[in-house]
């Protein structure tokens, strides 16, 4: 049985707080489409801590400058198990969505290792959580 494991992360902001941010889980690409459309997932808050599944691919998009003429940027990470994150791929601009596609694809390709500590007794790893200075109660 194979349970997802979710780390809180740290979730950038690309962009100036007073534009668009916003920041996916992606879970596939649609390859027919070469807008930010194309991405597939659920939407996590940028600028702050959310809980993300570990080994996920994570796409931010933020803007900068005046409405009228915005400076797009967007980046993608994947989520480590640590809860921190690796930087794959940037692009800057309006076709930002299919310069990016190809990279996110790989990611998704990509078997990530997530620790799977199911075999560990609960004891083994409620005391090395207690000697990390974790207060450790069972439900």
């Amino acid at each position: 049985m194979s349970k997802t494991i979710v780390v809180p992360v740290d979730v950038p902001m690309v962009g100036d707080e007073r534009r668009k941010n916003w920041a996916k889980v992606v879970d596939a690409v649609d390859t027919s489409k070469s807008s930010g459309w194309a991405y597939e997932g659920s939407f996590v808050a940028t600028g702050g801590i959310q809980d993300v599944p570990a080994g996920a691919v994570l796409l931010v998009y933020g803007e900068r400058g005046s409405r009228a003429n915005p400076q797009i940027s967007a980046r993608v990470y994947t989520v480590n198990p640590d809860g921190t994150l690796s930087f794959e791929a940037e692009a800057k601009g309006k076709a930002w969505a299919r310069t990016l596609r190809d990279p996110v694809e790989r990611c998704l390709g990509i078997e990530r290792a997530v620790y799977d500590l199911g075999h560990i007794p609960d004891e083994v790893l409620a005391a090395e959580l207690e000697s990390r200075g974790w207060k450790v109660e069972r439900k």
